[in-house]
């Protein structure tokens, strides 16, 4: 009977490798299931790639539509330009400004605004409902209501309240452009983050809470050394997620401030589209284009990488 079970034991010599039958299988049934997704792709290529590399293209050449018979090759002049444009740096560094307030700003506040939500009073759902809607409407929608309804200096709301208080009105657009423009992106983007951390608070384990509570710690001391470094791949997921979107900020900027005054609010996005759209210039404008999208692909790979990384570090820690 031992030498019988010792037969029909199976060898102890490892895992067996595939054949290459099997690998040609496998292969098959690969591309059986990429099968049905091949016209979306198609269509990603024909609507985003080409048009990309006619952009390429058109870096390395000098031509000015006002301009007939200016076309030429120029090789790097182009981004010789770009990087020697002082228009080009104001506008990173009023990307980089708006990009930090508006996600900072809604995050704080998301947080605020998910720790009440994480309690349970009456309308509790209808309240949660009313705060997601901001983010459920189009940028330009967004910017264009704010302008005309919120802000204007003599029909806004904002102004009517400032004259039943007895100030002055004030135009907010022109004075405070920056300011405008960064309420209207925390006025979307606050119920996102306010989402994400409500998800983190409810994933919370509440022995832990109750646990804390027991050994006498208060509120604030609970939320600071439990509550908040639970939360911390939730943060940095939104934190992450918004500077990647925000980045490319053009809608709400054109609905309220065309750039302006001057080029106080005049990013990235903006400035390319003015060169584009206003001055015609396709050389520097593709030239621009291609810059903007690779410091783009650049910040959102680290920002992938950095996600990445931490959720790898926590699900090490559990």
């Amino acid at each position: 009977m031992g030498s019988d079970m010792a037969t029909l034991a199976p060898p102890r010599s490892g895992r067996m490798r595939p054949g290459p039958a099997t690998d040609s299988s496998a292969r098959r049934e690969g591309w059986r299931r990429r099968l049905p997704l091949s016209p979306a792709l198609l269509l990603m290529i024909l609507v985003t790639q080409i048009p990309f590399l006619f952009t390429i293209a058109f870096s390395f050449e000098s031509w000015n539509l006002v301009r007939p018979g200016s076309r030429h090759w120029v090789g790097l002049s182009n981004y010789a330009g770009v990087f020697t444009d002082s228009a080009f740096r104001d506008a990173l560094v009023t990307e980089i400004e708006l990009t930090l307030l508006a996600v900072v700003i809604s995050m704080v506040l998301g947080i605020g605004l998910a720790v009440l939500l994480d309690r349970k009073f009456p309308g509790r759902g209808i309240v949660r409902t009313l705060l997601i809607a901001p983010f459920l409407i189009m940028p330009t929608v967004a910017g264009l209501l704010w302008k005309t309804t919120m802000l204007d200096p003599v029909y806004g709301i904002v102004n009517y309240l400032l004259r039943e208080l007895g100030f002055a009105p004030v135009d907010f657009v022109s004075r405070f452009p920056m300011s405008s423009v960064v309420t209207v992106l925390v006025w979307q983007w606050t119920p996102f983050m306010m989402l994400l951390v409500l998800a983190g608070l409810q994933s919370q384990s509440y022995d832990v809470l109750e646990a804390a509570r027991v050994d006498g710690a208060g509120a604030w001391t609970t939320f600071r050394a439990i509550t908040l470094p639970h939360l911390r791949s939730y943060i940095e997921l939104g934190v992450l997620l918004g500077a990647i979107y925000l980045v490319n900020t053009f809608d709400v900027i054109y609905m309220t401030t065309q750039g302006g005054p001057g080029t106080a609010t005049t990013n990235l996005p903006y400035y390319l589209y003015q060169r584009a759209f206003l001055g015609f210039d396709v050389g520097q404008a593709s030239a621009l284009g291609v810059v903007t999208v690779a410091g783009t692909i650049l910040v959102a790979t680290v920002a992938l990488r950095t996600l990445f990384t931490v959720f790898s570090a926590s699900e090490g820690n559990d």
